[in-house]
């Protein structure tokens, strides 16, 4: 079987790559376990090394893996060097912090001495989608790399040049070649390489479905998974919100530099009835000031969708939803001619038997949903198999913490969007997953935590 990358912006299949063969996929994973078992001896300073050339050189080519990054998702230029840009920041964080995450702890017992360290524990295997290609990837990579494990990568068929970009970035960054390889293979194929002894964990980003797959087949093995999955972000807006800055910050929430397909991006806008009027007909005007076209245009502000099937899930949601009762203002249309463009939609009346209410919307799809007091809106926020992150906007920023104590959510923001920092731990409860990328957390996720007793 092949894997495409195909330009949703032109419809223009960019390149095709042929599957790794089994022999090849052997030789891959052989190499990885070799290749762990002298990276996990480097000291921390020479593996910090080679993070440090792995961020030098994703600057220094910042604009050509952008324009790789747009032209396979569809992400206008501006946003794809945002990300290339993000990801030299957490290679560079994992550089700066990984002697201090990794020093042996200290801990009083009965003993003479008592204390934990930290080991890597092997060959780590990812699975990773689309939508940001490069950032999700690194974002496990770091932490991994500097602690001592290697990584193998098995990414969405349709990013492939991005997963071939970033092997070519850790060959030129001098970084060993077994340290990261990506896994040229379909979905299909991943549970053969879970089952394999030679890998030890398993990280995936992706949907419900593929989390749960991926989590039975690992779990079979005993072996740990990390799952990043879907989202129903609420976006909260309190009667005392500073309404513009609430509203600009939404469509930002919304669109997420991604036309609306990122799984942290706010899908929900939960308003309190004394200012819904006031809160939509500003999202309405910030909305239709939106420029929707060719991602490698400055003035586009959102791009394609990233294929037919995209535009056509996002466009049920919205049409059964308005066959139910929900007010469509503004967008809702695909647009004509080459390319999976669909402009941003806002719609209001949104009832609990809507696919605006229960579904996760993937797309540029902005609901309102009105109510009445504080505890209601909890109620609304929490009302969802989900839980990843969530916005709450208000003036009283105590208040905001007290109902963030009540939001089931892995991160709360409060007067700004959701966005995930390597500084921050980053993950979700409920359907949203399990375990935490990025900070300490992210990294303590694949590696053995130790005690060492003496007598």
């Amino acid at each position: 079987m092949s894997l495409q990358s195909i330009n949703p912006a032109t419809g223009e299949i960019l390149k095709t790559f042929n599957e790794l063969t089994d022999d090849e996929l052997d030789q891959k994973l052989t190499l990885a376990q070799e290749t762990f078992e002298s990276w996990r001896s480097m000291s921390i300073p020479e593996r910090t090394t080679h993070l440090r050339n792995i961020a030098r050189v994703l600057r220094e080519e910042k604009v050509t893996y952008a324009q790789v990054i747009t032209s396979e998702v569809g992400k206008t230029l501006a946003a794809a060097e945002a990300e290339i840009e993000k990801s030299a920041t957490a290679v560079d964080f994992y550089a700066d912090q990984a002697e201090k995450f990794l020093a042996p702890t200290p801990i009083e017992s009965d003993a003479s001495k008592s204390y934990i360290r930290y080991d890597p524990i092997g060959v780590v295997l990812a699975v990773m989608p689309w939508n940001f290609p490069f950032w999700q990837v690194f974002r496990f990579l770091a932490p991994a790399l500097a602690a001592g494990n290697v990584g193998v990568l098995k990414h969405a068929s349709n990013v492939q040049m991005s997963a071939f970009a970033i092997d070519d970035i850790l060959h030129k960054a001098g970084v060993p070649s077994g340290a990261f390889q990506n896994l040229a293979i379909s979905s299909s194929r991943v549970e053969s390489v879970i089952n394999d002894p030679r890998i030890r964990a398993v990280t995936l980003t992706g949907s419900e479905y593929a989390g749960s797959q991926v989590a039975m087949q690992a779990g079979r093995k005993l072996k740990k998974t990390l799952l990043e999955l879907g989202g129903s972000d609420p976006f909260i807006v309190l009667e005392d919100a500073d309404i513009d800055e609430a509203a600009n910050v939404a469509v930002a929430a919304r669109l997420q530099a991604n036309a609306g397909q990122s799984c942290v991006a706010a899908k929900r806008f939960i308003v309190d009835k004394k200012i819904e009027a006031e809160f939509t007909s500003k999202l309405v005007a910030a909305v239709e000031r939106l420029v929707v076209g060719d991602p490698t245009n400055p003035a586009t502000d959102v791009g394609p969708i990233v294929n037919k099937q995209g535009v056509d899930e996002i466009d049920r949601q919205l049409k059964e939803s308005v066959e139910k009762g929900a007010k469509l203002l503004t967008g809702g249309e695909r647009v004509e001619g080459s390319g999976y463009y669909y402009t941003p939609a806002v719609i209001t009346n949104i009832s609990k038997d809507m696919p605006a209410y229960h579904e996760e919307l993937f797309g540029p799809v902005l609901p309102i949903i009105s109510f009445d007091n504080e505890d209601e809106a909890i109620h609304i926020a929490n009302d969802t198999s989900y839980g990843l992150g969530s916005t709450i906007f208000t003036a009283d920023i105590s208040r905001a913490e007290n109902i963030a104590e009540n939001i089931e959510a892995g991160q709360v923001f409060i007067n700004q969007q959701v966005k995930s920092d390597p500084r921050l731990p980053f993950g979700g409860v409920k359907n949203s997953g399990y375990g935490r990328e990025l900070s300490s957390h992210g990294m303590y996720e694949f590696i053995n935590i130790k005690t060492i007793f003496v007598k």
